[in-house]
């Protein structure tokens, strides 16, 4: 599975912000220390605040602080909202209708793949993240 650009900086982020020790993330530290455009590290910060896994803090000590509540958010929730989850439970090849009862040719072997990845990305919070970064920054 690879994710979009966008839900791979969103988890690189929100798993940086639960382990770095900081309070405040201004962007100018996140874009350095995640290697994120800037661009683009705001455009996900305005989204995902708008989505509640973050706030924003303004004036001379402002940045991004992770949300309490965000805390037990699943990985499956953020990419959702982020991408869509659909792009990740679909079809491997893309097919439209692809079922038990309308089979790819991968369906089969596949599937048990597929479904515990669904699993994982179910039961994983941003506070299973803590201390067990998903990368390395």
């Amino acid at each position: 599975m690879k994710l979009s650009k966008t839900s791979e900086y969103t988890l690189r982020l929100l798993s940086y912000m639960i382990n770095s020790g900081y309070d405040v993330f201004p962007a100018g530290l996140l874009v350095k220390e995640l290697n994120i455009p800037n661009k683009y590290l705001r455009n996900i910060m305005t989204n995902i605040s708008k989505k509640g896994f973050i706030k924003s803090l303004r004036g001379k000590h402002g940045g991004y602080v992770l949300d309490e509540n965000a805390k037990n958010t699943t990985l499956w929730e953020i990419i959702d909202s982020v991408d869509g989850i659909e792009h990740y439970t679909g079809c491997i090849l893309g097919f439209k209708e692809c079922s038990d009862e309308n089979p790819c040719s991968l369906h089969e072997l596949y599937n048990p793949i597929k479904n515990q990845l669904v699993y994982f990305l179910n039961t994983t919070t941003i506070s299973d993240l803590k201390n067990n970064q998903i990368n390395k920054f």
